[in-house]
């Protein structure tokens, strides 16, 4: 039997430590303001990846408007920062700085064409999640995006 290459490495990575609310199986409910009247239903899972050297994110809606996506979470100790890597059904890939406070999480992209950011904001009990999307496209106002509820699954 042979040592499975890098198992050194697969270990908790501090930097992530305060994502740890996150992790677990949701369900979710939303709602985008480019489709009214639609309320759309899905799954979110975050995970420890590789031992905890990374979070890795799904997530899937049922309904089409809204892609199923997979995302890596990680970290650059000497910039201090903490990056997703995106990548959704429809084959688009995105870079996003993540930032972690006080009960809350978000990531966002500044790109000149179409920025994004995304609040979760984590429920005292840790059973919910609350996500408030906006985007901006070609540098002009801040509009709605996606909102979704999420809601721990299991114990």
């Amino acid at each position: 039997m042979t040592t499975p290459i890098g198992a050194e490495a697969q270990r908790p990575n501090p930097a992530l430590a305060p994502l740890a609310p996150l992790l677990g199986e949701w369900r979710t409910t939303g709602t985008h303001p480019m489709v009214p009247g639609t309320t759309f239903h899905g799954r979110t899972s975050f995970a420890w990846h590789e031992g905890g050297a990374f979070v890795l994110m799904r997530s899937e809606i049922d309904e089409p408007e809204v892609p199923s996506a997979v995302a890596v979470i990680g970290s650059d100790d000497a910039a201090g920062t903490v990056t997703m890597v995106y990548f959704d059904e429809r084959e688009v890939s995105r870079r996003y700085t993540v930032e972690v406070g006080d009960g809350e999480v978000s990531w966002h992209r500044d790109e000149a064409g179409f920025a994004q950011r995304m609040v979760l904001t984590v429920a005292g009990n840790g059973t919910r999640l609350d996500a408030r999307g906006t985007m901006s496209r070609d540098g002009g106002p801040w509009e709605d995006d996606l909102q979704l509820t999420y809601e721990r699954l299991g114990s």
